[in-house]
């Protein structure tokens, strides 16, 4: 079941495209969006990822941290950053635990589902069918009206 818009977003602990552990708890302070997404070097993922790298400079004036999860690998993620030169973070949730606890699990694929999370860690959006063509600006306009 996915969580919802006023509930804590469930605290996680995942490699990035580095290696390097990230967890939702040391964000706090900061805006985070975090995105799932079924797989690398897709074409709606790749079309969703490049949208928020276009976007980059915007998420980093409001200070918004992105993650990027998906079930596939450390490796891969590094793959996938490194050809689209991606500038946010890539999160590797193999075990499918993180995409679970968000209810992001689909059949054989992580489903497209994102949360904006606010410096409390609060879900302040929920966006369970998301349009990769649109979803970076739609992200910054939520973001601009709920810190209006």
């Amino acid at each position: 079941m996915m969580v919802k818009e006023g509930e804590e977003a469930p605290d996680f602990s995942l490699p990035d495209q580095n290696g390097a552990l990230h967890s939702l708890s040391s964000e706090r302070g900061r805006f985070v969006l975090l995105y799932f997404y079924p797989k690398d070097d897709t074409s709606g993922c790749t079309k969703e990822a490049c949208g928020i790298r276009d976007a980059w400079d915007e998420y980093k004036k409001r200070g918004i941290t992105v993650f990027g999860v998906s079930k596939d690998s450390v490796e891969s993620h590094k793959k996938f950053e490194e050809k689209y030169n991606l500038p946010f973070t890539l999160l590797a949730d193999p075990e499918g635990k993180v995409v679970k606890a968000y209810g992001a699990a689909g059949g054989l694929f992580t489903k497209r589902i994102s949360f904006l999370i606010d410096s409390k860690g609060v879900i302040q959006k929920t966006y369970p069918k998301v349009d990769p063509a649109v979803h970076a600006p739609q992200i910054l306009k939520d973001f601009d009206s709920i810190t209006g």
